[in-house]
């Protein structure tokens, strides 16, 4: 058995895991942070996208004892209160979900994505490149690269206003 300790979503936490225990696991069991999901068991979906130390990990191929120290954002940790992330309100308003499942996965890549590009520098071709990595298997992808255009839109205009 490890003592892991990290921030998860701003709060302090530390546990006893097994040195074999993902950190998707230990969000989803220890922490009952449910929002960040197992999908493929194989890397390949991206139901698990976290954002560890600011960046868009799969959660899945991360040991909870490498996040040891680290900063964990998740989908629960993204609103601030009852206002959704630019990201959440995007894909709630431009439909870019259907079942929900790889939903998480999706904004919080998007999140990391307009992050790294910069709000309002994300075109159609980008994100749907950026997006490989994770997996839909309901929608044809458009109102999800629609809603994360619109969020990164969105981000610029609220950058600019606090300029």
């Amino acid at each position: 058995m490890a003592h892991v300790s990290m921030s998860v979503n701003g709060k302090k936490v530390s546990g006893q895991v097994e040195d074999r225990t993902l950190l998707v696991n230990f969000i989803r069991e220890t922490r009952n942070l449910t929002g960040t999901h197992v999908g493929c068991d194989t890397s390949q979906c991206g139901a698990c996208v976290v954002h560890v130390n600011g960046k868009a990990v799969k959660s899945c191929t991360l040991l909870a004892v490498q996040a040891d120290g680290a900063d964990v954002v998740t989908i629960e940790g993204l609103a601030n209160g009852a206002n959704l992330h630019p990201v959440q309100a995007a894909f709630r308003e431009h439909h870019g979900l259907q079942c929900g499942f790889c939903t998480p996965g999706m904004i919080m890549s998007a999140v990391d994505m307009i992050n790294r590009y910069g709000p309002g520098n994300l075109d159609e071709k980008t994100i749907r490149h950026e997006l490989e990595g994770n997996i839909c298997r309901c929608t044809g992808y458009q109102n999800i690269v629609k809603a994360i255009k619109a969020a990164s839109d969105e981000m610029a205009g609220m950058q600019q206003a606090a300029e």
